[in-house]
């Protein structure tokens, strides 16, 4: 993949402000930096804490969508609901955005939130979506035996699809495995890894969830995913539609498990119409910014200058790469 210059890149650039409809990750508004470029839409967004060598993948994401264009796919990509880390009273209105789904990530093991509140999270979802496959996810906020206890109570009433990321560590997730009945699966482990593959190596998990943004683009992430040789779910990195677009192809590609790819539903306003859920699918055709939408949700000035200096940061850590 040829590398366009600084120049090139943010003079395609729109930096939009997307107003959450919860709390999510701590932020109320997501910010990203979307390429209109030659052969379609690229998005660089990688959380603001983010350091440039990490960050350097999104960046490369975000070229690879905007100036070689994604792989071509057809059809529909099934998709999970996500909860995040609200309380049970607001189970409710998450879940109403999700019509039709049957898979949700529920979100643990919040800083300030105790056990007990990720139980009665799950145990709302549970009593409101009956039947629904659901999927935990800590972020790697627990150690080995609060995750072993954590396991024991939210599998009290129902079996859990499986616990994402429960421990920081390749080892302890390891740890884990070994001590509980419910398949543990590699997020964290796999895209912010030196080396993913040591989930493999070590038996850490039977399922990984792979994210097209941070492992530096969808063919990228699909090379890697079959290597791997896990289970996968395709996930959304809290991405706008065009990330959207990118994580459906990802996804179909890899022939993904409920896909992590719904969370256009989580932002009040986006810059393009939301896609519409069918039978818990969403469809893999390519959605486009509307003009007025990307004026209306434009960045302020200070905040737009913030995200074109990141991306002078990143862009020479990326290199020669030509592939």
């Amino acid at each position: 993949m040829h590398l366009p210059t600084v120049d090139e890149i943010l003079e395609r650039s729109h930096v939009v402000a997307l107003p959450m409809a919860v709390r999510f990750r701590g932020i109320t508004t997501r910010e990203a930096l979307l390429i209109d470029g030659p052969f379609g839409w690229g998005e660089f967004s990688p959380f603001v804490e983010y350091e440039p060598g990490e960050a350097k993948h999104w960046l490369r994401a975000g070229i690879e969508a905007a100036f070689e264009g994604l792989p071509e796919v057809e059809g529909d990509v099934e998709v999970n609901g996500t909860v995040p880390a609200v309380r049970p009273e607001e189970v409710e209105a998450v879940l109403e955005r999700f019509p039709g789904v049957g898979t949700f990530k529920v979100k643990v093991a919040e800083k300030g939130h105790a056990l007990l509140d990720d139980v009665a999270r799950v145990a709302a979802v549970r009593r409101l979506r009956p039947g629904a496959a659901i999927r935990v996810d800590a972020n790697g906020g627990w150690s080995v035996a609060e995750a072993v206890e954590a396991e024991r109570q939210l599998t009290a009433e129902g079996q859990l699809e499986y616990i994402e990321q429960p421990c920081k560590t390749v080892e302890e997730l390891a740890q884990v495995r070994a001590r509980v009945t419910t398949p543990i699966a590699a997020d964290e482990s796999i895209r912010r890894a030196a080396d993913p593959y040591k989930v493999v190596a070590l038996g850490a998990a039977q399922v990984g969830v792979v994210k097209q943004a941070p492992l530096g683009g969808v063919r990228r992430t699909v090379a890697l995913a079959r290597e791997l040789n896990l289970q996968l779910t395709v996930a959304s990195a809290l991405d706008t539609a065009v990330g959207i677009n990118a994580g459906l192809v990802a996804a179909k590609l890899a022939g993904s498990r409920a896909a992590g790819l719904a969370t256009q539903r989580l932002f009040v306003e986006d810059i393009a119409e939301k896609r519409q859920l069918s039978n818990g699918a969403l469809s893999t055709a390519p959605l486009i910014p509307d003009p007025e939408r990307l004026h209306g949700l434009r960045a302020p000035a200070d905040r737009r200058e913030w995200w074109y200096q990141r991306v002078a940061d990143c862009l020479p850590l990326l290199g020669g790469e030509t592939s």
